[in-house]
């Protein structure tokens, strides 16, 4: 049986029509590239074949009202490609607005529990000739780092590579009834004993980590962040835009100023941010506060779940207006907040999260939302920004090269933007998601990027 963890629960469990927590990407494909041209039959063809060798593309939920525990991923055995995968095309004229439009009603629809939890549209008709595929998948089924790997799994490095071998074991059939029982019944009798074992690591953990913010020797303090129009209740609306930037141009930044590729990128956002935000006339006099997704799979000691992710919270430096100045305030307030954040168990989430509860947490985010209460407390974040690395040659998706590939990460009450990053084939590729209430366009903040990164070029001599 391949339970849920905790953590990756918590995704069904905090998700509303207004907050829905899936994951998106927007890929962009040369169809010329395609061996004998392209043809939506064909890419089909293509798709069904590596669909059918992925498990991740053939669970579904399973969770009748006598499982006590956390839902189950099942083989669905009814697994129909024709349910998942949709051919659109793109309103006139195709350009990139009509495309992020497109895409922002897609990404404020909520998946079919019912199904494996994943859609695909290819969409054409696009002004360039170009087709793009919109990939959706939920966030209980993968994080940043994994989705990334899957687009790859079905992906290649040449037009016409074949599918790849897939390791991974097939999904578990339906579960008996008694043995869902009495693994759930097994799995609450422990939660005591867990708790007691993980109890005084938090507890020494808190003042210690507590100390080190109010010291300014680490990360900013939640619920410290400025007000600004991006932080308030959200519903099921959004919006979409995305950019594109050298890889090698942020690379040089990086050398010239001896800090990460991280650093740079955070510049980036901050840069692109200040001039958004001036224009809007709403810049606060503090910097920003943006939570960062951080991948610990690399440090993780458990196997189990699809999301091994944690997070820590960075200073955003808006209020500065010299781009060198935000480069190596970054630097600085990263590598504080990063030992920081060290200071934090990398399985510390996902243990405290095996307790998470479906009704309690859904009661909770409702009420969260209809009281509006996201616009009466100090604002705990203004956005997410998340940098993930992809691989870095060109990719192929079945046949068509990959000219575009741009993450679209979820919203939250509070935090009605995100800033996704994700880095291939000498380029960085940046998807923005906002909460349309809050953020009708998004555009202005796409094409701030590139202005940011000339700005920081030109520091960099």
């Amino acid at each position: 049986m391949q339970r849920l963890s905790g953590l990756d629960a918590s995704f069904l469990y905090l998700e509303t029509p207004a907050q829905v927590l899936h994951v998106c990407g927007l890929m962009t494909l040369d169809g010329s590239t395609v061996p004998g041209g392209y043809s939506f039959a064909k890419l089909e063809e293509k798709l069904e074949e590596r669909v059918r060798m992925i498990p991740a593309f053939r669970r579904k939920l399973h969770n009748p009202l006598w499982n006590i525990g956390h839902p189950v991923w099942v083989e669905d055995e009814d697994f129909d490609l024709d349910r998942h995968v949709h051919r659109i095309g793109v309103p006139a004229p195709g350009d990139r607005a009509e495309l992020a439009e497109l895409c922002a009603h897609i990404a404020g629809q909520q998946l079919d529990r019912s199904y494996p939890l994943w859609q695909l549209y290819v969409i054409e008709g696009l002004a360039d000739g170009q087709i793009a595929v919109l990939l959706k998948m939920h966030h209980a089924s993968v994080d940043g780092v994994s989705g990334a790997s899957l687009i790859t799994y079905l992906a290649g490095l040449e037009p016409d590579a074949p599918a790849p071998e897939i390791e991974e074991p097939r999904n578990p059939a339906m579960p008996s009834p008694l043995n869902l029982l009495r693994t759930g019944v097994e799995s609450f009798a422990k939660r005591p004993a867990e708790i007691v074992r993980l109890l005084p690591d938090l507890l020494g953990l808190v003042p210690r980590w507590l100390g080190k913010a109010l010291q300014g020797k680490g990360m900013p303090i939640p619920f410290t962040a400025p007000r600004t129009s991006l932080n308030g209740t959200i519903t099921g609306h959004r919006s979409v835009a995305f950019a594109q930037l050298d890889l090698g141009e942020v690379k040089d930044v990086k050398n010239t100023f001896g800090v990460t590729v991280n650093d740079v990128v955070l510049a980036l956002v901050a840069g692109a941010l200040r001039d958004f935000l001036e224009a809007r006339g709403e810049l606060p006099e503090d910097p920003l506060v943006a939570t960062v997704p951080v991948s610990v799979h690399d440090r993780t000691e458990r196997d189990h779940g699809s999301n091994k992710v944690s997070a820590f919270f960075a200073s955003l430096p808006t209020h500065l207006a010299d781009p060198a100045a935000r480069v190596f305030f970054l630097a600085e307030a990263n590598r504080l907040s990063k030992d920081h954040h060290y200071d934090i168990d990398a399985d510390m989430l996902q243990d405290w999260a095996q307790f998470s509860a479906a009704t309690a947490f859904g009661l909770a985010v409702r009420a969260y939302s209809a009281l509006r209460l996201a616009e009466k407390h100090p604002v705990v974040h203004n956005l997410v920004v998340s940098n993930v690395p992809g691989p870095p040659m060109p990719l192929y998706l079945l046949g068509a090269r990959i000219t575009g590939l741009y993450p679209l990460g979820p919203v939250f009450h509070g935090a009605g933007l995100n800033v996704t990053v994700l880095s291939n084939a000498g380029k960085l590729h940046v998807g923005l998601l906002g909460a349309r209430e809050l953020v009708k366009d998004l555009w202005p903040l796409a094409d701030a990027l590139p202005e940011a990164l000339a700005e920081l070029l030109k520091a960099a001599g």
